[in-house]
């Protein structure tokens, strides 16, 4: 009976170790279908004359859906003119300027890519990786995390007019 239990506890134990996903998955992994890899297009249509089709051109536009990015701007909401309007809206001309005030670097993904790698691989095979499965991600980052209820506080504390927040759980 001992035997018995001990093998179906070490089965339960090297069943729950596999299955690891990488640092933070991202991939549609379930049963169903990925909803982001279905997308409503217009009807194909034929037209009168085989000889009027243009000739394929990668990247070029595709005759069923001329302009996808301004299809999914009014599908979020906003305006299909902003997507050829060109340049920075002038509600965001100040925020922009701010955020450029110092300079701006073009290589800074590549930059923050390779900063990230490092700053994982020297976190340690413990202090990123989590034995029990989860997230890694989170767990590598909770201490860079910031605690949004903390910093209200802390504005309303300075007598800074903050917007209301929903309620802590």
């Amino acid at each position: 009976m001992r035997a018995t239990i001990f093998a179906a506890a070490t089965l339960l134990t090297l069943a729950a170790c596999g299955g690891g996903q990488g640092f933070l998955p991202s991939s549609n992994t379930g049963p169903g279908p990925d909803e982001f890899g279905v997308l409503p297009s217009l009807p194909l249509t034929m037209p009168a004359q085989s000889a009027s089709l243009p000739a394929p051109t990668p990247g070029g536009t595709n005759r069923a859906d001329p302009n996808p990015a301004s299809g999914a701007v009014v599908a979020l909401g906003g305006r299909a003119s902003a997507i050829n309007a060109g340049g920075i809206p002038a509600a965001d001309a100040a925020l922009v300027a701010a955020a450029g005030r110092y300079g701006i670097d073009p290589g800074i993904r590549a930059t923050l890519a390779a900063e990230d790698e490092r700053f994982r691989r020297t976190r340690g095979r413990l202090g990123v990786f989590n034995i029990f499965g989860g997230n890694r991600y989170y767990s590598a980052y909770a201490r860079y995390s910031l605690d949004a209820y903390a910093e209200l506080a802390r504005f309303q504390s300075l007598g800074v007019q903050v917007p209301s927040a929903p309620p802590a759980n």
